[in-house]
């Protein structure tokens, strides 16, 4: 498994680890908003595109050689800009590291359940998720003082080393995952499938955890320099958000795995916490700000893993990479529009209604929870 946790940090420093200092340290090739927008695009879009595709192919051909082929992919692309340092080129190697991580991260996923018993699931993705918490916490701080030993060629570098050491990793540690006979599906057939509320249900609390969170991560820091709040009180914040959510995860797939929590009681309850948190940022000062990095980061943490878990569990095993990129995508979806959303609130109210909008979208979504009953994952007796 520890190879897999891996390949989950290596997506999340590689996603945050540049965007986060791109716009600061690469004036050559960033040179105005909208060209950092569509790089920062490009990553997102190659995901949100592919991640189905790559998915199918892991039940196809088998979760192994799409996590090792899309590592190498990631370690090629970053190696290209490292070599070329230009800003031609640092446009084709953001969209070979999306469209790479598009190939590894479900492939991994879908490893992750399949190489654990349904009693196990919570645990597994519990310790996946906090190992992707701490690629996403350490990205921008690693990655900044790469950049700033090195310039963006040595970050990307480290990326390259990085990507290529993990396979090298799996290749020898993970046990090859074959892939399972399959009934002929037609896309009527998967339709009916990814509309059945045993994925809608997960995979919504899913897109609602990661657009809670994207906004703690984008928004808090702007609340906290209107305060008048530095920018050490500000980093601090987002650093309570992304560890809490680490911290949470592992604990809430053991109590998962332990029958102390269900699936529908665990999402109805991080649905909540995470639209209280958004709900606390509305209150001015540092604790406002605290206060809700520590609700949303708890509420995502609680959600990621119950989530994943549940989609296991409902999810026949030939077909779990298909989910798996499938559930991903509406990750990536929540993770565009919730920024997006509280900024288009903003733009015509102030970011305090933008926060309250998405708030009351999240505790919607909590009350639907409560007539959606996703299946939950066996306990053991």
């Amino acid at each position: 498994m520890w190879p897999l946790y891996a390949a989950g940090f290596t997506t999340a420093f590689g996603a945050h680890g540049i965007a986060a200092n791109l716009g600061g340290f690469s004036e050559e090739a960033v040179t105005s908003l909208l060209v950092l927008g569509g790089l920062l695009a490009l990553y997102d879009g190659a995901e949100v595109l592919l991640k189905p595709v790559f998915g199918s192919l892991a039940d196809r051909i088998g979760g192994k050689p799409v996590l090792l082929g899309g590592l190498m992919a990631f370690a090629g692309a970053s190696a290209l800009y490292a070599i070329a340092d230009s800003p031609g080129w640092l446009w084709a190697a953001r969209l070979g590291q999306g469209a790479a991580a598009s190939a590894f991260s479900p492939s991994a996923s879908a490893m992750v359940a399949r190489l654990n018993p349904a009693a196990k699931r919570g645990r597994a993705f519990g310790s996946y998720g906090f190992y992707k918490s701490i690629g996403y916490t350490l990205g921008p701080l690693l990655g900044g003082v790469l950049v700033w030993a090195g310039g963006l060629r040595l970050l990307f570098t480290v990326m390259a080393v990085c990507a290529a050491a993990v396979a090298l990793w799996a290749a020898i540690a993970v046990p090859a995952v074959p892939p399972l006979p399959r009934k002929r599906q037609t896309v009527a057939d998967l339709a009916r499938r990814l509309a059945d509320r045993s994925f809608l249900a997960p995979t919504a609390a899913l897109a609602a955890a990661t657009a809670a969170l994207s906004v703690g991560v984008g928004f808090l820091p702007v609340s906290g320099a209107a305060a008048g709040l530095g920018t050490v009180a500000t980093g601090a914040a987002v650093s309570v958000l992304a560890a809490t959510a680490a911290v949470v995860q592992p604990r809430a797939g053991r109590a998962l795995d332990a029958g102390r929590l269900t699936t529908r009681t665990g999402l109805l309850t991080g649905l909540l916490i995470a639209a209280t948190g958004l709900a606390s940022a509305m209150l001015p000062g540092l604790a406002g700000i605290l206060s809700a990095a520590a609700l949303i980061g708890t509420g995502t943490g609680l959600i990621t893993p119950l989530g994943f878990a549940a989609l296991a569990a409902s999810t026949p095993e030939a077909r779990m990479g298909q989910t798996m990129g499938s559930a991903e995508l509406g990750r990536e979806l929540g993770d565009a529009g919730g920024p997006l959303l509280v900024a288009g609130v903003a733009t015509v109210s102030t970011l305090t209604n933008g926060y309250a909008v998405l708030a009351v979208l999240l505790a919607a979504g909590s009350l639907l929870a409560l007539t959606v009953h996703p299946r939950t994952v066996p306990t053991p007796k």
